[in-house]
């Protein structure tokens, strides 16, 4: 028993386990002494269960020793089996050893054999052989002849034969023998250029000889095609290829046909840059390969396999060479009607039913897929090129206009009126004539073009009103050195400020987006700029008219009175007859600034001229001066149309107050209400003022000049300056000889 628990641990384990358990179970059946009554059905249960495993058990270790039994039987068949063979093939091994000398024999047999093989299909080749020269020549003579399917059959028969020549020694490893195969079929090559040159040149015609003579054509499509087949098949079998193949005549047709339908004969046109030249020849080559695509829609779609897509690849092929040549075009120098001609051909003409959507052509060709004839860049590069000779023929042709424009100013007659009696010149029509026409021309290409000459338009206008202004001051110059020259030179000024008004309104016309019509702010700065040199030159003729009359102001004559402001408001009538000439808002602005010049001319009389008043009498008829001048003059202006409220004659009124004031004392606080309304008024003016008055201290006036520094004064926003622009001799400061502050 220990020698067994020894050899089975697992069962002593499992043994120990099954009594822990029983005993275990018995003690929680057995706790209560009621349930000992029945233990004996306990007993008699558990041996019968005891018996069912035993019955299990025994039937399975039954049926595991028979299958071990029947596994025993079968592994001493295979046992007996394998000495079986092992004893056969010891018997089949002497066998052989001694049938290894009959052997020997049987090897020079079967050389013997092969050598006859390769003798019986030498002797069977052997007449084709002698006869390959006389082949080739009768081969030439076909070629020469143009019979070309007889010539290819034979040509076809000669390469069979050297090819299976030439594969029976590479199949047996005699590679170094195929050179005098070669030389001795030397003349299939020759054979095979000439055939391939009468077959390219038959492509190259093919256009002419569908419309003429289709079978030579169809010939040659059907040589090309035998051709292809037999590359496929020795690409196919890839064991040996022939010398010369493939020979990819399909793709030879393709790139053959291709250059004659479009690429040479596109390389070799020369359109030349103008205009004209380059018109024609567009022209030419849209109706040239229109008809050409005709051709081979109805006629050599059925010349050909439909595979080949033919009418697709000459498609291609014209497209192709379309863009090449237009690149070509845009290399040289053309001009801006060569350069428009182009973009229009290529973005419109090209996809028209002029051309590539001609109802005879549709719905088979079909270039959308073939991408534009020239590239986005392409066309912005040409874009870019059009605008810059577009500019210069802008630019010379206003500055023809100019030069015209300013001969006209120097005539001996005034310048052309409109129905209103405005002064006009032919100068705004033209110009803007000239800009908009461009602007309508590129819109015909594209938005973008058409963008880039309206930029281009505005540049140009902007730099034109710059050199109108130089011609207004060399106008100027030369009026200034000869009063009489010209001799209507205000009313061409005026004619300028009406061109310049019809500029003005114009020029938001140009903008290609009729929603979006607004002059740009640099446009209408120049134009502003213009307008204000043309107001300057006349109201410094304005100017030069009143300064002579205004040296009497102030003298003991004028204050005695004198037809010195009458004299002035007929000059001032004068010019207003000439403004009366010049459209709204400039009239109103030119009576608006010729009031500021009179107020300005006569402030500047009054302050430079060193007069001092000697008595109060004399004060008062100062006074009365001013007043009346300066009411002769608001009634000027008012009669002219300058409303009260917007002329700056008040400052002559303001200045009587302080002139008038009976009380020096209260001078401080009249200047502080003088300042306060013209804040651009200095020290200086004031100084002179009180000089006038003839009556004020050193202290007064040292107190008012305090009180100036203590309250200085901002120009408020839209301020018109008056003071600002007059200039006072400066006071002569008295020299001090001791250490005290002046008066």
């Amino acid at each position: 028993a220990s020698s067994a628990d020894e050899e089975w641990p697992e069962a002593e384990k499992a043994e120990k386990l099954a009594r822990g358990a029983a005993l275990k179970w018995a003690s929680g059946v057995f706790y209560c002494p009621e349930k000992l009554q029945g233990l004996g059905q306990y007993r008699s249960r558990e041996t019968q269960r005891n018996s069912s495993i035993y019955s299990r058990l025994k039937s399975t270790v039954q049926s595991y020793l028979e299958g071990v039994n029947t596994g025993l039987e079968q592994l001493q068949l295979a046992a007996q089996e394998v000495q079986d063979v092992c004893q056969e093939l010891g018997a089949a091994r002497w066998a052989l050893l001694d049938s290894a000398e009959q052997c020997q024999g049987l090897r020079q047999m079967r050389t013997l054999m092969a050598e006859h093989v390769q003798l019986a299909s030498v002797v069977q080749v052997l007449p084709q052989l002698f006869s390959v020269h006389e082949a080739f020549s009768h081969t030439l003579q076909l070629l020469r002849g143009q019979h070309l399917l007889e010539a290819h059959a034979e040509l076809m028969m000669m390469e069979h034969l050297r090819d299976d020549i030439l594969s029976q020694l590479h199949l047996r490893g005699l590679s170094s023998a195929q050179a005098p195969v070669l030389c001795y079929f030397g003349g299939l090559q020759e054979l095979n250029e000439s055939l391939a040159k009468q077959l390219w040149g038959i492509v190259g015609s093919s256009l002419r000889l569908v419309r003429e003579d289709p079978a030579l054509f169809v010939t040659a499509v059907r040589i090309i095609e035998r051709e292809e087949k037999i590359d496929d098949t020795l690409l196919l079998e890839a064991s040996f290829l022939p010398p010369g193949r493939p020979k990819g005549w399909r793709q030879k047709f393709r790139h053959v046909l291709q250059e004659s339908l479009a690429g040479a004969r596109l390389r070799a046109a020369h359109a030349g840059s103008a205009g004209p030249q380059l018109a024609r020849h567009l022209a030419a080559l849209r109706e040239d390969i229109v008809s050409e695509l005709r051709v081979v829609k109805d006629l050599m779609v059925q010349c050909v396999p439909a595979h080949y897509n033919i009418l697709g690849l000459c498609t291609a092929a014209y497209h192709q060479a379309l863009a090449s040549h237009l690149q070509d075009l845009l290399r040289e120098d053309l001009d801006k009607q060569g350069l428009f001609l182009l973009l229009e051909w290529a973005l419109h003409v090209y996809h028209s039913p002029e051309m590539m959507a001609h109802p005879d052509l549709l719905p088979e060709v079909d270039v959308s897929a073939l991408g534009p004839l020239m590239s986005p860049e392409l066309v912005d590069q040409t874009e870019r090129k059009y605008v810059v000779k577009v500019k210069a023929s802008v630019f010379e042709w206003m500055q023809r206009t100019l030069e015209v424009e300013f001969k006209e100013w120097f005539r001996e007659e005034e310048p052309e009126t409109d129905h209103q009696g405005f002064f006009q010149s032919a100068l705004p029509v033209i110009v803007m004539q000239m800009l908009n026409e461009n602007i309508q021309v590129a819109s015909l290409i594209t938005d973008s073009l058409q963008q880039k000459v309206y930029n281009m338009a505005l540049e140009e206008l902007e730099a034109f009103l710059g050199r109108l202004r130089e011609a207004l001051v060399q106008c100027g110059k030369e009026h200034q050195r000869d009063r009489s020259v010209p001799r209507f030179y205000v009313s061409y000024l005026l004619a300028t400020l009406n061109n310049n008004l019809a500029l003005s309104s114009s020029a938001s016309s140009l903008h290609p987006n009729a929603a979006c019509r607004e002059v740009p702010a640099s446009l209408q700065a120049a134009l502003d700029r213009t307008q204000k040199k043309a107001c300057q030159l006349l109201l410094e003729e304005l100017l030069l008219e009143l300064q002579p009359l205004c040296l009497q102001v102030p003298s003991r004559r004028w204050l005695s009175g004198s037809a010195l402001v009458s004299s002035m408001c007929e000059v001032v009538e004068r010019y207003s007859k000439d403004f009366c000439r010049v459209r709204r808002p400039i009239s109103t602005v030119g009576c608006w600034e010729s009031e500021l010049v009179v107020l300005s001319q006569y402030l500047r009389a009054l302050l430079q001229q060193k007069m001092v008043c000697r008595s109060q009498e004399e004060r008062a008829q100062l006074c009365h001066r001013l007043l009346q001048d300066a009411t002769q003059l608001r009634d000027l202006f008012c009669g002219l149309g300058l409303e009260q409220s917007q002329q700056s004659l008040d400052a002559i009124f303001a200045l009587r107050e302080l002139i008038c004031l009976k009380d020096p004392a209260l001078l401080s606080l009249e200047v502080l209400g003088f300042i306060t309304k013209y804040p651009d008024v200095s020290d200086e003016h004031i100084s002179t003022l009180l000089d006038l008055r003839g009556d004020v201290s050193k202290e007064l006036r040292h107190m008012v000049l305090e009180m100036m520094a203590q309250h200085p004064q901002v120009l408020p926003d839209g301020y018109r300056p008056i003071f600002s622009t007059i200039l006072v001799p400066m006071p002569e400061l008295p020299l001090c000889l001791r250490k005290a502050k002046c008066a």
